[in-house]
């Protein structure tokens, strides 16, 4: 092949690209207009739409510490941790303090998860055994199989769910929001109805990625507050395409807000 021949094969190829980058450019400028309602959203209607989804306790919510060491865990916020003379952690439980002072889940603290000033960990099962939602959390190596069956199992059952990628990346949450409080134990029932579905649709998956429920119980633990998960959307893993809603390829919506439209 000459050169000439050579250089004409390439020009023309590189036509073709650019009427595909033209095209692709059109499709997206139509998205984005179409969602044109969504993206006008104020801080203040997103955390309003945000507080309406993911409920749970609001007298308490947790946040996310990390040691200088590396370690990390949460718990649960107060008004008086590490105050000299009156958080007596670890020695005391939170639990058992007679100097409890805990934070609300508010619009604020709502505001300082979404924002990155803090990472909120919710607690779902509230004080009558209810729940709001119910999300299933699946991790290790076959989280993305397992999980697009327990979303097909969803939707067989023409059950709305939403899939979120885990602040690692490495896992998912699979979230399901309740019309009202409905009892925890009816809400793990369901859970676990849809994992049995899920595995007749994938019967060959060992499912060793599935984790557990939130809530983890099906009534409040004395002198506890049940498992608490960590809220989507947290600023500093969303930065990495983490923590985020996938579609049905996995990959982030383009507008995270966008979902919440369908609820």
């Amino acid at each position: 092949m000459s050169s000439n021949t050579e250089l004409e094969i390439i020009d023309k190829r590189l036509s073709e690209l650019e009427s595909e980058r033209q095209i692709l450019l059109a499709r997206r400028s139509a998205l984005l207009n179409s969602n044109l309602t969504v993206l006008r959203l104020n801080t203040a209607q997103k955390i309003d739409i945000y507080m309406g989804l993911f409920r749970g306790r609001k007298d308490i919510y947790a946040n996310r510490w990390q040691s200088k060491e590396g370690r990390g865990g949460y718990s649960v916020s107060c008004h008086n941790e590490w105050q000299q003379g009156i958080c007596f952690k670890p020695k005391v439980k939170c639990t058992e303090c007679v100097n409890q002072a805990f934070k609300l889940l508010d619009q604020s603290a709502i505001y300082g998860h979404l924002s990155g000033k803090q990472t909120v960990g919710l607690y779902p099962l509230l004080e009558d055994n209810s729940c709001w939602l119910l999300a299933a959390d699946f991790d290790k190596s076959d989280w993305q199989v397992a999980v697009q069956a327990f979303r097909k199992a969803c939707n067989e059952l023409n059950i709305s769910c939403s899939v979120e990628r885990s602040r690692s990346g490495n896992g998912a949450h699979v979230w399901v929001f309740f019309e009202s409080p409905v009892s925890a134990k009816g809400a793990r029932q369901l859970g676990f109805t849809l994992l049995d579905k899920a595995m007749e649709f994938h019967a060959g998956i060992s499912f060793e990625s599935y984790d557990r429920l939130f809530p983890n119980q099906d009534f409040l633990p004395i002198g506890g507050f049940g498992n608490l998960i960590a809220l989507p959307l947290q600023y500093t893993p969303r930065q990495q395409a983490n923590s985020v809603f996938i579609n049905e390829n996995l990959m982030p919506y383009a507008d995270q807000w966008a979902i919440f439209d369908l609820y």
